[in-house]
């Protein structure tokens, strides 16, 4: 099958989720015998590649501000596809899902991945907040596949558009903990020592509540350090008030941390914190169990799907005060810790391998490519 995937920054993943996703996705269908292009925003990679690991990649330019960069590019992305006659035509981020009239006038299938309720973002005000309202209607009414990465947004589409979505989780690869170099680089780096921190891992964007975690943290005068990874851009304001909480503490910002980096520090701390009150499937959060780490979560229904009960959370009606407790008391149970490291591990090897979700994506591709109707999961 030619497949063009469409609406990220592009691979190799250095920003979010979605890159992630697709990285995983795109590489593993190459393998398979699939041609698979990926377009990537031009102001976003200093290096342009034409190929990444069996993957075409095409390089396009967009408008590069907070409003039009995702959606212009989606754009010409779309348009290139188009012309170069692929297959299968995947496209993420609910904000593009007008483009999906364009689909239609040429007579192709779009499918739309959603992730959460993306208006619901703090970074979005005004019209934008209500052009990605009004995009998740334009998705229900447009795109010929919608996929929803847990069965909360399944449900949501459900209730509120009457619309029937296919449900695909992302995926992890298992990487455990204890298979890491017990003093890498990345640590010495920043002046850290094994166990002896909390992860925070996210864009440094308002709705991901690193000032939530930041504190809680004081306010539990946790001993052991706190780590924040990330950064984002177009939220100055809100940089300004992390850097502000910041002062006079020993808190770690590292900015953004890939690769090996990534790894190692994620396989080497007490435990990672995910305190986004948005919903909808984290991939990092599925990474740090596939690290085999022990996971503190806000109790979204969308997070609490995703640990079952391989992980522990805190309230989301006082997530300050809740978390602050639940770091104390993990902080000083090494039993539980370890208990909840397993149950980690365990569960995405049972419902969140890359693999399976590759297998359902690859069915589902070809099912549009023969011109059938996806099965609904």
């Amino acid at each position: 099958m030619r497949i063009a995937l469409m609406g990220s920054r592009g691979i190799p993943a250095s920003y979010s989720g979605f890159e992630t996703f697709y990285e995983q996705l795109a590489v593993r269908l190459a393998a398979r015998g699939h041609r698979v292009t990926v377009y990537n925003r031009a102001h976003h990679y200093k290096t342009h590649h034409r190929e990444y690991r069996g993957v075409r990649i095409v390089t396009l330019p967009s408008i590069a501000t907070k409003h039009l960069d995702t959606l212009s590019h989606a754009l010409l992305s779309l348009l290139h596809a188009l012309c170069t006659r692929q297959q299968v035509y995947s496209m993420v981020i609910v904000g593009n899902s007008p483009l999906a009239l364009l689909t239609r006038l040429f007579g192709k299938k779009l499918v739309l991945n959603v992730d959460g309720a993306d208006f619901a973002r703090d970074k979005w005000t005004g019209f934008a907040k209500t052009y990605l309202r009004w995009c998740e209607g334009i998705a229900a009414r447009w795109a010929d596949v919608i996929i929803a990465d847990s069965r909360v947004i399944q449900q949501r589409y459900l209730a509120l558009y009457r619309r029937e979505t296919v449900f695909l989780p992302y995926g992890a690869n298992l990487c455990p903990r204890d298979d890491a170099p017990p003093d890498p680089p990345v640590l010495a780096r920043f002046g850290l020592s094994p166990g002896e921190y909390i992860l925070f891992v996210s864009r440094m964007t308002p709705e991901n509540c690193a000032h939530v975690l930041v504190e809680a943290w004081q306010a539990a005068g946790c001993p052991r350090r706190l780590v924040l990874v990330g950064d984002a851009p177009y939220v100055d304001d809100y940089q300004n008030e992390i850097a502000r909480l910041c002062e006079g503490t020993d808190i770690v910002r590292t900015g953004y941390l890939f690769g090996d980096d990534y790894r190692d520090l994620s396989r080497h701390c007490r435990l990672f914190v995910l305190p986004a009150g948005i919903d909808g499937t984290r991939p990092v959060l599925l990474d740090q169990m596939a690290f085999g780490n022990c996971v503190l979560v806000r109790d979204t229904p969308a997070n609490m799907e995703v640990i079952g009960d391989a992980g522990d959370s805190f309230s989301n009606d006082d997530p300050v005060a809740s978390l602050a407790t639940r770091l104390s008391a993990l902080d000083g149970d090494d039993v539980e810790v370890a208990r909840l490291r397993a149950r980690a591990l365990e569960r995405v090897a049972a419902h969140y391998s890359w693999e399976r979700v590759t297998d359902e994506y690859e069915k589902m591709f070809s099912r549009l490519a023969a011109g059938a109707r996806p099965a609904l999961r």
